[in-house]
């Protein structure tokens, strides 16, 4: 119960002492390009690395917390056999030329890939270690798409997307952050910053000199989205957010200033998303497998999987496309952004159940994607089962159909539209629009063929 009230003060954005002691960005290069970003709405994201090969929990399998499961299996062999799947990934069928052509059909205008997992693994071309994909010690290394995070930009560019870096301030095979001498009880550094400061500041050259790596070898990156929170300042935690986040004790500060600084040289716009970490070096806060319960007062986005699994699990229970569409409007309409995840398997291919949702996504954005892109929300945001999203003069009522269900004849909305026409998005019936004492009444002539979520378009 503790960790899902403190997910829920993380959402809302005041669990962290450093609300009150870090200020927003207030740069307006920076806050122009995040309502940029607001204007896209939907994202795609992909959590691919090594650990692919035995379809288990990312990177986390290794990590020695009790809620992680390994079926029994020796800890220290376990972790051994893990940190050598770099020796076998070898993913032939890697194509992001198709994976950017089937996001741009599903309707994203996004990408966030993983350059690198808090296991260490480096799917990029990076000079600060050999535990990489372009390493001879990995078979894909003779692969002319060794550089992965290359080739996925590249591909991902050319269809019109804005480019975003995942990448863990955590790495678990770097020797100063998990040293070999001390056991590693947790995910965080097993050793005190403080007492070991030269040990600690060459884990930071080595953060610094990867960022730098995605920040200066693949053109105009437009977002750099930093993951494991615990990697952070002591000042910006109080001491309950910290146990919720797994911090443990030692101040792990890795020089945000300096990082965003470099970061900036060749991206002057370039949106640093530190997550958790709230304040300056958050240009927008990042709510995970979930959506709030109202608006928030900051810019936004779910970050959600498609299957219960970040990453490649075989067997994995995929949401259904009605359950996706329902979420992308019901975060857009509360002024989030949906970067919705996808495994692809060690092979390179994505999942065949996940080019089907994103085929149908495709289809149901075709017709109604002028009610998600470029809009703001519009109070009251939700009444019942309509959702609502504004755009110049215009304001959108969306109808969220359960499966199978038929829209009815007639909706009320207990709202103040001040609008006197409607039309259906993608439907020729006709529609008349009433003024009622509590709100207004659409009613609708004609049988309606569309699925998922029906748009009223009013103006």
């Amino acid at each position: 119960m503790k960790k899902l009230i403190f997910a829920i003060l993380l959402i809302i954005g005041v669990s962290a002492s450093a609300q009150d002691l870090t200020q927003p960005e207030t740069d307006p290069v920076i806050t122009n390009r995040i309502a940029q970003w607001q204007d896209l709405k939907f994202g795609f994201m992909m959590h691919w690395g090594m650990y692919a090969q035995w379809g288990v929990v990312e990177s986390w399998s290794i990590c020695n917390e009790d809620w992680i499961n390994r079926n029994g299996a020796n800890y220290i062999q376990y972790k051994s056999d893990y940190q050598a799947l770099n020796t076998t990934f070898n993913p032939t069928k890697f194509n992001p030329e198709e994976w950017a052509k089937l996001a741009k059909e599903a309707g994203m205008k996004y990408v966030v890939f993983t350059t690198k997992h808090h296991d260490g693994f480096c799917m990029y071309d990076t000079k600060e270690t050999t535990y990489s994909t372009v390493d001879p010690s990995c078979p894909f290394s003779s692969n002319e798409k060794a550089d992965i995070t290359g080739a996925i930009v590249e591909a991902f560019r050319n269809q019109g997307f804005w480019t975003g870096l995942y990448f863990s301030k955590a790495d678990w095979h770097h020797p100063d952050y998990w040293a070999e001498q001390w056991a590693t009880p947790d995910r965080n550094v097993n050793y005190d910053p403080q007492k070991y400061p030269e040990r600690w500041q060459s884990f930071c050259n080595f953060t610094y000199n990867q960022i730098r790596e995605l920040t200066h070898n693949y053109g105009d990156i437009d977002i750099l989205w930093l993951d494991g929170g615990w990697v952070r300042p002591e000042y910006s935690l109080n001491d309950e957010y910290r146990e919720w986040l797994g911090c443990k004790g030692y101040i792990q500060d890795i020089d945000m200033p300096k990082i965003a600084a470099m970061a900036r040289e060749n991206n002057p716009d370039l949106i640093i998303v530190d997550r958790t970490v709230h304040g300056k070096y958050e240009n927008y806060q990042t709510p995970e497998q979930q959506v709030p319960d109202t608006l928030l007062p900051f810019p936004w986005e779910t970050c959600m999987s498609m299957g219960d699994s970040w990453s490649y699990v075989e067997t994995d229970n995929y949401k259904s496309t009605n359950k996706i569409i329902h979420l992308l409007v019901d975060i857009v309409a509360k002024g989030g952004n949906y970067l919705l995840n996808v495994g692809p398997s060690p092979e390179g291919e994505l999942p065949p159940t996940a080019v089907e949702r994103m085929h149908e996504i495709g289809n149901w954005m075709k017709i109604n994607g002028e009610a998600i892109y470029g809009t703001r929300p519009f109070y009251p945001y939700c009444d019942s089962k309509v959702r609502f999203t504004q755009k110049n003069n215009k304001i959108y009522a969306i109808y969220l159909l359960d499966e199978g269900e038929t829209l009815p004849n007639s909706i009320k909305i207990n709202a103040n539209l001040n609008k006197n026409k409607v039309k259906i998005l993608g439907s020729k019936a006709k529609t008349k629009l009433t003024k009622t004492a509590d709100g207004y009444l659409i009613n609708i002539n004609g049988a309606v063929d569309l699925k998922h979520a029906v748009v009223f378009e009013l103006k």
